[in-house]
């Protein structure tokens, strides 16, 4: 492409980029695609001859977008929130032109700069310590992998030399992310080695059966490794007693995670601090600023205050990556096994300085009150339940017709296109999960998609007992 073609190519993308943002709510959600229709709409092959960018461009219009589930979308309810407003899309224009990597502090400077200061601007904002390092990866699976690998370091650094022991274990929630377990297995843990302590009736961690199944590890001939504690759990964003959990991961040795990889940007709020109590005393936290930070996938921030462990679990320095700096700056790739790092911090940046505190505290009070107002409505029904306590911005519920119709009446939410919603299945039971936080969502919205909540499930309950009846 010449200039005059890119600019020409750039000016009608963005074009469409703007019609998308002022008529997203004429889209549909979610996408109506068969399994393998996209498949058969595109070339089994690529072209031998370069194509006009137009042509790429019709067919991403017509081809494309029509098969996506927009998760930037005002009624994306399903699953943790998620943004992409202007500012970032164009850090993230800016990004992709530049194409830097910020392995090491040579290679872009102010990929590396800029990183430490926004993610310093962040830890102010969340009220962390100062001695809080921070660093980018792609999402939270990363960054727990990466929190587990130094608490390793930390308990157990012959394991980088002679291998993974046998006999280091890992705590955390029943109702903790996979990631978790995930990251276990990844590093050599093992899935037996991976304790999953019950929880009390609000889902949080039980402390005192952590304490018992550390004890009787360490009476077994187990050497504990690491507590990995929930502010936000997924399925029903319960927050576990930080202070409470380090009390013990301290008086055991144990290495203190906390993954705040959604509630976490809640703490941001003065009034709602206190979800990340006794956060100075953990080793480490992960917080995705792409779930309620307005921040487009994929960015995720994790802060530790050992990062000497987390450098010694990952540093390996070739000589083609050495250079004279390097007794002077961070060479952000000795903190986790990638080498290559995109340049994240860019729309972080974008995003914070086009907000302002005072403009994410907003837009997070905003979307806390909207989940009031759909656990409000949720009461109000007799038909339908609440299954949690809404401690941030999602609302789990149910309809009292058992798990199957919750199931059914789901689908058929989703399948109108007009809003999407997730679920989730605890205790048996089958339940929505209504999660706030684009950054265009409104009371109308909400308000729009409860009532097509309600009528859908009261069409479902008539065509129910109507077949009942000729059954």
């Amino acid at each position: 492409m010449t200039p005059e073609e890119f600019r020409r190519g750039a000016q009608e993308h963005a074009d469409w980029i703007a019609s998308y943002f002022s008529q997203v709510r004429d889209h549909p959600v979610a996408s109506a695609a068969e399994p393998g229709s996209v498949r058969a709409a595109l070339a089994p092959a690529a072209p031998e001859d370069g194509e006009p960018i137009e042509a790429i461009f019709a067919d991403f219009q017509a081809k494309i977008f029509p098969a996506l589930t927009l998760w930037n979308h005002p009624r994306f309810f399903g699953y943790f929130p998620s943004s992409s407003p202007p500012p970032a899309v164009l850090a993230e224009f800016l990004a992709a032109a530049v194409n830097v990597n910020g392995m090491v502090w040579k290679s872009s400077p102010a990929a590396t700069e800029l990183e430490q200061t926004v993610l310093g601007w962040l830890r102010q904002w969340l009220a962390l310590p100062e001695s809080f390092f921070g660093i980018l990866y792609d999402t939270a699976s990363t960054g727990v992998l990466h929190a587990l690998a130094a608490a390793r370091q930390r308990v157990a650094p012959e394991c980088r030399t002679e291998g993974m022991r046998a006999d280091l274990t890992v705590y955390t929630s029943e109702q903790a992310h996979s990631s978790v377990e995930k990251a276990a297995i990844t590093l050599g843990f093992g899935q037996n080695n991976v304790r999953k302590i019950p929880v009390d009736a609000e889902f949080r961690m039980r402390t005192d059966l952590l304490d018992q199944t550390i004890a009787a590890d360490l009476r077994n001939g187990k050497r504990p490794c690491a507590v990995v504690a929930t502010v936000g759990t997924t399925s029903l964003t319960a927050i576990d007693p930080l202070r409470e959990i380090a009390a013990i991961a301290n008086r055991h040795g144990v290495w203190l995670h906390v993954d705040a990889a959604y509630g976490g940007s809640a703490a941001i709020l003065p009034e709602m601090r206190h979800i990340l109590d006794g956060i100075e005393q953990a080793h480490s936290l992960v917080l995705n600023p792409h779930k309620w930070l307005y921040v487009p996938s994929d960015c995720s921030v994790l802060y530790t205050r050992d990062p000497e462990a987390l450098r010694g679990a990952f540093s390996l320095i070739p000589e083609y990556l050495r250079t004279s700096e390097d007794d002077r700056v961070v060479n952000l790739m000795d903190y986790g096994f990638q080498l290559g790092r995109r340049f994240r911090s860019l729309k972080l940046w974008y995003v914070l300085r086009s907000f302002g505190r005072r403009g994410i505290m907003e837009r997070l009070r905003e979307a806390m009150r909207l989940a009031q107002v759909i656990k409000q409505l949720v009461e109000a029904e007799p038909e339908f339940e609440l299954c949690a306590p809404v401690t941030l911005s999602l609302v789990c519920f149910r309809h009292r017709g058992g798990n199957a119709f919750n199931e059914q009446l789901l689908a058929e939410i989703n399948a109108t296109g007009k809003a999407f919603l997730s679920h989730t299945i605890v205790g048996g039971k089958y339940m929505l999960r209504f999660a706030v936080g684009n950054f265009q969502t409104t009371e109308q919205d909400v308000r729009e998609t409860w009532d097509l909540i309600r009528k859908t499930a009261r069409l479902l309950a008539r065509s129910e007992a109507a077949a009942a009846l000729h059954g």
